[in-house]
């Protein structure tokens, strides 16, 4: 019975041609979106390595100079663009690529590809993530919106259950014929991101099973839709009543329910605006030691410290030059500063994600694109990792040009200049993104809520099965 059923469904949909076209329009949005999206990671990322060894060029080639000049001379930290970004860009286009690194100042990322486009923007992109998001559910109500409408409308239905047909074995034929078209879709897509990824350099983050990992999200994803849209054609029985039913469905769960959920989470949790950020982080900067400043108060309680810990009198008599200490324990005091608040946004953002997370009872949506944006190292954790790497890497280099200028210098010596070959010895910034089995336990709570959809629908489904 699942066999017959499947075929005389397979058979209809090809028959259709307003079935044929979609699909075709269907793939051809998605090979075009894959095309450029390639490109644009190939671009980007030549993009990256030019600038990243550039930069690297520029610091290394600084010449004799003093190491705190260095410090204020600066360099940057790149982001390169990961691969599965070719399947979903998720905040990259917001996120910024590179943050300046510098003494005294924790900075943002920024050139965000946001920031460089024109009002056109504002229309979207084509790109696979929202083909693969929006419009393939779309297509799965285009394709199931009439599966059992169509057969009370025809009146086969009466004759059917005048046979003693077998109403789950029944479903499933549908199910499975509408399954069929939504998989190959599906995996053509991804099969074409595969090879397409594999002939790219991919700067070693490109990893075969996380693009699986993608792919099993999405079919679930999918096979939630299915399972609405049948649910949905065999509870109604007209088949224009079904279809605009399906579409309120994905109304409420692709556009509606997200934007609901992002102004609640907002609301609840709100980040401080940029003045008050930056107002903030200035209060606790001159409440603690600023190492230009050797008079304040903070900077004479450091000194009488040192010269009692190493019992001398004068800050000449120490072993190492006080105004490269002194600078260093002010960017220590800074990074604590920095850190406190940074701490803060992130403490925002991690409650904005559990409003997120606790609306995602009502959209499938919202599960599956933060599952996509992680394993596809684009989202905001990722980000969040990034910047904390970069600045990580700026403390480690503040005290290696500080511990340079203390140890090689006496005290008051300003005129003291580092060998040209110094600053090759600070090792290059590298980031490596996190490893899949890291976040899918971050987004544990993700995959048990899409996992608990898709439990849900099937059961919803093969309990309406019985009263078909």
């Amino acid at each position: 019975m699942i066999s017959k059923t499947f075929l005389k469904e397979t058979k209809e949909l090809l028959r259709d041609g307003r079935v044929r076209i979609a699909i075709i329009i269907v793939l051809s949005l998605l090979g075009v979106a894959v095309w450029i999206s390639a490109r644009h990671y190939q671009n980007v990322n030549e993009q990256y390595a030019l600038a990243k060894t550039a930069e690297r060029g520029i610091w290394d080639n600084q010449g004799e100079k003093n190491p705190h000049s260095a410090a204020h001379y600066g360099t940057y930290a790149f982001k390169p663009k990961y691969p599965l970004s070719l399947v979903d860009q998720g905040v990259d286009k917001y996120a910024g690529t590179s943050i300046f690194l510098e003494a005294h100042k924790r900075n943002e990322a920024q050139f965000s590809a946001a920031a460089d486009q024109t009002g056109l923007a504002r229309f979207g992109d084509l790109t696979p993530d929202f083909i693969l998001l929006f419009i393939i559910p779309l297509l799965i109500i285009l394709l199931g919106y009439n599966s059992f409408t169509k057969e009370r409308e025809m009146g086969t239905l009466t004759l059917l259950k005048s046979q003693g047909i077998s109403g789950w074995k029944w479903l499933m034929g549908k199910w499975a014929a509408l399954f069929l078209p939504i998989f190959g879709i599906t995996a053509v897509v991804f099969l074409l991101a595969g090879v397409l990824l594999g002939n790219l350099s991919d700067f070693g983050v490109f990893r075969w099973n996380s693009l699986l990992m993608l792919f099993l999200v999405y079919m679930a994803y999918y096979i939630i839709f299915i399972n609405i849209v049948l649910l949905i054609s065999s509870r109604t029985k007209k088949s224009g009543i079904s279809l605009v039913v399906s579409l309120c469905v994905w109304i409420i769960t692709c556009l509606a329910a997200p934007k609901a959920a992002s102004n609640i989470a907002e609301t609840k949790h709100p980040y401080p605006t940029r003045q008050e950020f930056a107002a903030n982080v200035l209060k606790d900067k001159k409440e603690g030691l600023d190492g230009h400043n050797p008079w304040s108060k903070e900077a004479k309680l450091l000194e009488e410290q040192v010269l009692r810990e190493y019992g001398v009198d004068s800050l000449h008599q120490l072993p190492f030059n006080f105004d490269g200490y002194r600078m260093q324990k002010g960017e220590e005091h800074q990074a604590e500063v920095y850190f406190k608040h940074y701490n803060y946004l992130k403490e925002q953002y991690t409650q904005q994600s559990r409003v997120y997370k606790g609306l995602a009872a009502i959209s499938p949506y919202l599960p599956t694109r933060f599952l996509s944006m992680a394993i596809a190292h684009t989202d905001y954790d990722t980000h969040w990792d990034f910047a904390d790497a970069a600045e990580t890497y700026r403390i480690a280099t503040q005290k290696f040009l500080n511990d340079n200028f203390a140890v090689n210098s006496s005290y008051g010596e300003w005129s003291y200049r580092a060998d040209a070959t110094t600053w090759k010895e600070l090792p290059a910034f590298e980031y490596n993104p996190p490893e899949l089995n890291t976040i899918l336990s971050r987004n544990s709570s993700n995959l048990g809520i899409l996992g608990i959809w898709l439990l849900a629908s099937f059961g919803l489904l093969l309990f309406t099965s019985k009263t078909i």
